[in-house]
């Protein structure tokens, strides 16, 4: 493990080639020789998290627990983005950055509605779900655009309090915006019989759901249940793995068939076994599950570097690179 000083901790990271970059930070970064280079930017506001489009080219920064975020265009600031102030200080700021399978870089967020899920050309910020729509009361959060812009996944939670996942078909979206305003692609049956607490896209196929302790029935079922790790495929439409596990997993990040769970410390999980391959007691994350409640404890930052060989963690005044095992052949079988 190699360890990097900061100034300060980083409230967002991200890779570009070999270098590190602190996005909500300004721009600043740490090269190959470990040395820290200062902002280029300077935010008037306190945004704490950002999320980065897979180009590289757009990103957001954005406060996690309030009502604003900025739209960045490389250096240029192309927008201000809000949304709703309802509830807006219990539960994580709903925004991803993604492309379709034309090419064209979207955003997609809940600009005037916590509950309306909207879609806008990145660029010149057109508003490509204009028309008619029926939300049902759902707090949508933590988004993601599936690899090769096919579905959106948004990872949020009802009014009980109780984490709920949702995946929705992109095409269908563009063409009756009121899509997004349904259950999406996911069954009832088999279904999830438990709070989820975390969700991420394995591939354009394949997306991982954790499970808390919270659940809404015990019988034997196919469903998913409470404490599991979860694989389900959308072309087979069902779960084809399913391990039950015996810790918090918190936030996911995806790497081939195996996930980094960040909850206390970081954990490389086989998503077909449940097994842990291997994990880093000594480097600490915050025990933090779910997209909503408590304030005190923030999403941990942390940046998979794209060909997987590394993980960056921020520290109170460094950051842990991570050298993570070799992948394997994925055992995940591909879409027909």
């Amino acid at each position: 493990m190699i360890v990097l000083k900061a100034t300060s901790e980083a409230q967002s990271l991200v890779w570009d080639g070999d270098d590190l970059v602190d996005v909500v930070g300004g721009g600043r970064r740490w090269g190959p020789d470990g040395v820290e280079q200062r902002a280029t930017v300077r935010h008037a506001f306190p945004f704490d998290r950002s999320v980065v489009s897979l180009s590289g080219r757009y990103s957001v920064v954005y406060a996690e627990r309030g009502t604003k975020a900025l739209l960045f265009d490389g250096d240029r600031l192309v927008r201000e983005l809000n949304r709703s102030y309802y509830q807006a200080d219990a539960f994580d700021y709903p925004v991803a950055l993604g492309a379709l399978p034309d090419g064209r870089e979207v955003l997609v967020h809940c600009p005037e509605e916590y509950n309306v899920l909207e879609i806008e050309d990145a660029e010149s910020g057109e508003r490509l779900t204009s028309g008619e729509r029926h939300p049902k009361d759902v707090f949508h959060s933590r988004l993601a655009v599936s690899p090769g812009g096919t579905h959106l996944l948004s990872a949020g939670w009802l009014w009980h309090p109780y984490g709920v996942v949702e995946v929705f078909d992109l095409a269908s979206a563009l063409t009756d915006p009121a899509v997004l305003d349904g259950r999406g692609v996911l069954p009832l049956d088999p279904g999830i019989d438990a709070e989820v607490v975390s969700a991420c896209w394995l591939d354009g196929d394949h997306l991982a759901v954790a499970t808390g302790e919270e659940f809404l029935d015990d019988e034997e079922t196919p469903a998913l249940g409470p404490r599991q790790l979860g694989v389900w495929s959308l072309s087979a439409r069902r779960w084809i793995h399913r391990s039950r596990v015996d810790f918090n997993i918190g936030t996911l990040i995806a790497r081939g068939d195996t996930v980094v769970s960040l909850y206390g410390h970081p954990r490389l999980i086989d998503v077909t076994t449940g097994a842990v391959v291997a994990e880093w007691p000594t480097v600490e994350v915050s025990r933090r599950e779910g997209s909503y409640g408590v304030t005190h404890i923030p999403t941990p930052v942390a940046a998979l570097h794209p060909d997987g060989t590394r993980l960056a963690i921020a520290q109170p005044e460094s950051i842990a690179i991570i050298a993570l095992p070799e992948r394997k052949e994925s055992q995940l079988p591909t879409q027909d």
